[in-house]
């Protein structure tokens, strides 16, 4: 089995913080977000990972080759078209069933599933069960349980089994057939391909597609979701502390081997990167990356991103790499 991850996208949502930083590689509970489904293919010996760059790729790359030991390919998506066209560039290279997997989000699932699926059934689109179905495409079952159709956020509850962006496809070939046929046809929606389209068109010739619900399905595609995202990893037990001076550790928190931390008081619910100094200071629900200082501040609900330095009193910052705030009080 082969492994495609998609990209490519500048995460436009989390600006300032992706200008310099991959929206995947910011931290959730200690570790970059996509880390955590990285940690799962270890386990799983596939025989390759597929990664559709684009934004900030030199990162990325850099950033899998030091840290990760299986066999990689780096493919630039250089047109952003749409979750189709970047499945598609990387045809000439699938030769075996694929696992595709769309790093918005972080996902909870037991993937040995893949091994139980039947000789006439061509893939797995796993899914969620939703309350608020339209925002997302959801899948449509038969009576059999398998893939009917996809709706993209539909105005009735037609479904309520939101498409989470994880898939198995065992027939790859009809796959690129149905992809081949969304761009033949120009379907698009908002100028964009979306690969949902060639699952549809895998349903029309006959395809049995199965969609199983996830455990778990957390956001972080933008600063509300992941602070959300880093507290419910915090409360299941991703946690770290390190040794203070004259502070107060609330937990949960995740604290890097290296951070300095005097005469604060942290927590609940924060992550502090490696190389994170931090003075007479109150921090609360935030992540801190690497080698930021923060002095005399009260901040929460924040992300601060590597290299920055903030002094004051403050609230709710979303701050970029190597920036500086300072506040004063007028005399």
């Amino acid at each position: 089995m082969k492994v495609i991850i998609p990209l490519a996208g500048a995460g436009t949502r989390l600006r300032p913080l992706t200008h310099t930083k991959p929206k995947p590689m910011l931290l959730i509970a200690g570790k970059p977000g996509m880390c955590y489904i990285l940690d799962e293919l270890k386990k799983m010996g596939v025989s390759e990972v597929i990664f559709i760059t684009g934004h900030l790729k030199e990162r990325i790359e850099e950033f899998i080759r030091q840290n990760y030991s299986f066999r990689t390919r780096f493919i630039e998506q250089k047109e952003l078209n749409g979750t189709a066209g970047a499945i598609r560039i990387a045809e000439k290279y699938i030769n075996e069933p694929v696992l595709i997997i769309f790093v918005d989000t972080i996902f909870e699932t037991d993937l040995s599933i893949i091994n139980k699926l039947k000789k006439d059934e061509a893939g797995i689109i796993w899914t969620k069960h939703v309350e608020d179905y339209q925002r997302f495409g959801v899948c449509v079952l038969d009576k059999q349980g398998y893939l009917q159709k996809i709706v993209e956020k539909p105005s009735q509850p037609i479904s309520k089994l939101a498409n989470i962006g994880l898939y198995y496809i065992k027939d790859y070939k009809l796959m690129f057939e149905g992809i081949k046929y969304v761009f033949d046809h120009n379907i698009t929606l908002k100028g964009e391909y979306f690969l949902t389209d060639a699952f549809d068109y895998m349903v029309q010739h006959g395809a049995k597609i199965t969609c199983p619900e996830v455990k778990g399905w957390y956001d972080f595609g933008k600063p509300e979701t992941l602070l959300e995202t880093n507290k419910i990893f915090l409360d299941k037990g991703h946690t770290q502390v390190v040794k203070t001076e004259n502070s107060v550790i609330n937990m949960p928190v995740n604290i890097a081997d290296g951070a300095k931390i005097k005469d604060s008081v942290i927590g609940p619910y924060v992550t502090i990167a490696k190389g994170v100094e931090i003075t007479n200071s109150v921090i609360r629900d935030s992540i801190i990356d690497e080698r930021t200082k923060i002095t005399d501040s009260s901040i929460e609900a924040s992300i601060i991103g590597s290299d920055a330095e903030i002094t004051g009193h403050l609230k709710k910052l979303y701050v970029g790499d190597h920036s500086v705030i300072i506040t004063e009080k007028f005399k």
